[in-house]
């Protein structure tokens, strides 16, 4: 590649799986990114008192073997291997996850409902399946699926289980058999069920140490907030200023927020972007000085009067994210434009995730805490009915002009780390097919 070359657009996974695979071909890229660090959904956050929290709980679970010698490479060699433990806490109870195969301890008639529904989806015909909610209904039985996962889909995805689509699921939901929830129901102790078993994460540095080895394989620019793309004359503009030209454009932009940059866009195609849903997360961060606050990695939460949907760990992943003798507590609480948008600041939930923590049991009363921070970042994509015809519309728009997206708010999918990566490779190698 000549001239200008090739500039990529995002420091985040997808971006340096671009960096990455461009580099192994003897090209060397710009990036571009809006932060004034190296890791875009996938960065950490250095706190003075010596806490260090990701943007959002991340760990690599990958088996592929060629990702994960990467990932090593990246940190020398200095890495947890850690065993899962996930659970969940509905109405005063703690249980093991997945729910479905765990209900020992609930209230009998919750169960007894629970697994007779059950009974009763095995020996039903198959339904028609048109959204989520449905297939909840198919797979657990109501009872169940309205008491768990439709509750959860209200606090994570911020909307009903009628609005999603089912495009997503891939292993994330189990569904157990009879004798396995059978044995959950009777058993306290039940095998490992979950589709993460174990986990790899960095020990020292967070998360985003993971991109360290691909630093060197791009030339970077932070704190360059893009505001102006021609794909003719072949120019960018930035919101300090700056302006510079490319020949191939790799972008992990929000889909939503690229579309309008784009000069000359149809505005049947910003639009359709535009209705493409994400969500908001904002992230709570607590400290406190004493180790045995969870023995879960993390944790969801049904309640609709618990404010998060989720907690982690981070002391859990390595012990050097945090003080000695102290355990870091990171609660995700979900927005979005389309459904829920967040009014106010983020600052303004770190009381009620401490009120709550303190409520199911986590935190003690009147205890000292020693951190507290909070940021609002992009969350999840949004699988509703708009989804698929209007992604498909504005896909089509950038390979028509030649803009190769990447990564989860490129590609717009439910992306885990690897994926993320591999797709930022996949369009470097677009970029190299010509």
């Amino acid at each position: 590649m000549s001239g200008n070359g090739v500039v990529i657009l995002g420091g985040g996974m997808a971006g340096f799986g671009a960096a990455h695979a461009l580099h192994s071909s003897g090209v060397r890229a710009r990036l571009y990114d809006d932060r004034k660090q190296r890791g875009g959904h996938t960065s950490s956050y250095a706190f003075d008192d010596g806490f260090i929290f990701d943007d959002g709980p991340h760990i690599s679970f990958t088996e592929n073997k060629r990702f994960q010698e990467l990932l090593a490479e990246s940190v020398g060699g200095e890495f947890e291997r850690i065993r899962a433990y996930v659970n969940n806490y509905w109405q005063g109870h703690w249980i093991k996850h997945p729910a479905h195969a765990n209900l020992y301890g609930l209230p009998s008639d919750l169960i007894i409902k629970c697994v007779k529904e059950l009974v009763e989806t095995t020996q039903a015909p198959a339904p028609k399946i048109e959204n989520y909610q449905d297939w909840l209904v198919a797979a657990y039985g109501p009872t169940f699926a309205n008491t768990f996962p439709g509750e959860y889909t209200k606090k994570y995805h911020t909307t009903e289980a009628k609005n999603l689509t089912t495009d997503w699921l891939g292993p994330r939901l189990y569904r157990g058999d009879l004798e396995q929830v059978l044995r959950g129901a009777l058993e306290p102790e039940t095998p490992e069920l979950h589709y993460i078993d174990k986990f790899r994460y960095p020990t020292h540095g967070g998360f985003v140490s993971y991109l360290d080895k691909f630093l060197p394989m791009a030339d970077q620019f932070y704190e360059h907030r893009v505001t102006g793309i021609d794909m003719t004359s072949k120019t960018l503009t930035f919101a300090n200023g700056a302006v510079t030209q490319f020949e191939k454009l790799i972008s992990s932009i929000p889909l939503p927020a690229l579309l309008p940059l784009i000069k000359g866009a149809p505005a049947d195609i910003v639009e359709k972007a535009k209705k493409l849903a994400v969500t908001r997360t904002v992230i709570v961060n607590v400290g406190v000085r004493r180790e045995d606050v969870s023995r879960a990695h993390w944790t969801y939460f049904y309640d609709a009067d618990i404010c998060f949907s989720r907690l982690s760990f981070p002391h859990l992943f390595s012990t050097n994210v945090a003080p000695a003798g102290c355990s870091a507590i990171q609660a995700e609480v979900y927005f979005s434009d389309k459904y829920r948008p967040l009014e106010g600041s983020h600052a303004d939930w770190i009381e009620p995730v401490i009120r709550d923590l303190t409520r199911c049991g986590l935190l003690r009363e009147g205890e000292e805490i020693i951190h507290k921070s909070s940021w609002a970042t992009s969350g999840n994509v949004i699988f509703d009915h708009d989804r698929p015809a209007g992604l498909s519309d504005v896909h089509g728009y950038l390979n028509d002009i030649g803009v190769h997206y990447c990564g989860r708010y490129g590609d717009w999918g439910y992306m885990w780390t690897d994926e993320s990566f591999e797709s930022g490779e996949r369009a470097a190698q677009r970029v190299l097919a010509g």
